[in-house]
């Protein structure tokens, strides 16, 4: 075979099987054993492949995980730029592999890989190597990841028959022995789904009807005696505390059921992505902590962040953030509040955290895999902190994660 397509096609083998999960689950094709022998192989394979098909099958692995990234850049007028965005990602990923291209050693490629597991490219978390494995027989946590690669490596190093089984030992001991307990609410829970169409959601001739469903899906949730409706990110495609309105009817309404949607704040000249909460008459507020990298502020210093701004997003600045997690106390019982892609985020999880309240809108990256891959790395750090969450979205994901 030619050397440099079997170069390409080891690359490419290698970022199928580092990517298999997420598409298994999104055609519901998860299979535990499946998805074990697939991750193994995907690691096994970044120690032992040629240099140069490191470099195809990082690139590869930012396309197959993150080609939809640049889909919202069509609802900022600069659509042009999704091509761009995509080839980008596997840029990143190409580079974030890259060391691993300096030495033939199975044993420090394992060191490396294990480095990189700690790894965000500006401050973008989405790629955990661990994820391989949130649905299989390995374990997510740190020790267990570097027990699969330790085992992977030593039979490059071990020449002595009498070691011959100690790579699978340590297979056997980052197996997946349990996680922490998670635990649902007695609170009887209504996630709604929403399905409104980004390239619609923030016009004007879509405001009332959305408004109006928004009252019908509450009106239904109170009929079927839910303690708690909660709605997705931005479900309320404006500033909220300027619709005095609108909190008035709110507020009417959650003497009958408690009410949890996300909207826009406008304070002391800073915009901000929040959640709403009504009870019994009265609401808080709770903003986001975490935002996203090049969607919600971009991840560089202040004179580039500017050229970024106006040339993609029509000069608008970064959102403001909260300076700590922000908890709702529902019916006496605590909820962390997370705005998608908190929902992703360690910090999230931090304290006492038992349940989580996450809301999304996924109408950005339509139709795609995004939705998927949120649930997984949701699933991801749910398992391992013992949490439940309780996700709305728009377009797909609403859903119990545990």
């Amino acid at each position: 075979m030619n050397k440099s397509l079997q170069t390409i096609l080891l690359g490419l083998l290698t970022a199928l099987c580092f990517s298999a999960f997420i598409y298994f689950a999104e055609y519901n094709l998860t299979n535990k054993l499946i998805n074990t022998l697939f991750g193994l192989a995907a690691l096994g394979l970044f120690l032992y492949i040629p240099k140069r098909s490191i470099l195809v099958a990082g690139f590869l692995i930012g396309l197959f995980w993150f080609y939809w990234i640049g889909y919202s850049f069509k609802y900022q007028g600069v659509g042009y730029m999704t091509p761009f965005v995509t080839f980008g990602f596997g840029i990143i990923y190409l580079l974030f592999f890259l060391p691993l291209y300096f030495t033939d050693k199975a044993t420090i490629r394992a060191l490396l890989l294990f480095g990189l597991s700690f790894v965000e490219p500006f401050d973008w978390n989405w790629l955990q190597i661990e994820l391989l494995f949130v649905d299989s027989y390995i374990g997510v946590y740190k020790y267990q990841l570097a027990m699969v690669l330790l085992s992977l490596s030593l039979p490059q190093l071990l020449q002595d028959k009498k070691f011959k089984y100690l790579p699978l030992l340590l297979l056997v001991a980052a197996l997946n022995y349990g996680y922490p307990q998670q635990y649902e609410t007695n609170l009887k829970i209504k996630l709604v789904q929403t399905d409104i169409k980004q390239d619609i959601k923030w016009t004007q001739a879509a405001l009332s009807p959305t408004i109006k469903a928004i009252y019908a899906e509450i009106d239904k949730a109170i009929d079927a005696k839910y303690d708690v409706v909660v709605f997705p990110e931005s479900v309320f495609p404006l500033y909220l505390n300027y619709n005095p309105g609108i909190i008035n009817t709110l507020k009417k309404l959650s003497h009958k059921i408690t009410i949890v949607a996300g909207a826009l704040l406008k304070e002391n000249g800073h915009s901000y992505n929040v959640t709403y909460m009504f009870e019994n008459g009265k609401y808080s507020i709770a903003k986001k902590l975490v935002l996203v990298p090049f969607g919600e502020y971009i991840p560089l210093p202040k004179f580039a962040q500017k050229i970024i701004n106006d040339t993609f997003f029509s000069g608008n600045s970064d959102f403001e953030t909260a300076t700590k997690p922000s908890d709702f106390l529902i019916k006496g019982v605590k909820f962390r509040n997370a705005i998608c892609y908190e929902a992703t985020c360690q910090e999230i999880y931090e304290g006492d955290v038992k349940y989580v309240l996450a809301t999304s809108n996924n109408a950005w990256f339509s139709p795609s895999i995004e939705a998927t891959l949120q649930r997984l790395l949701m699933q991801y750090y749910a398992r391992k902190n013992g949490v439940t969450i309780y996700h709305a979205a728009n377009y797909k994901g609403s859903g119990i994660i545990k």
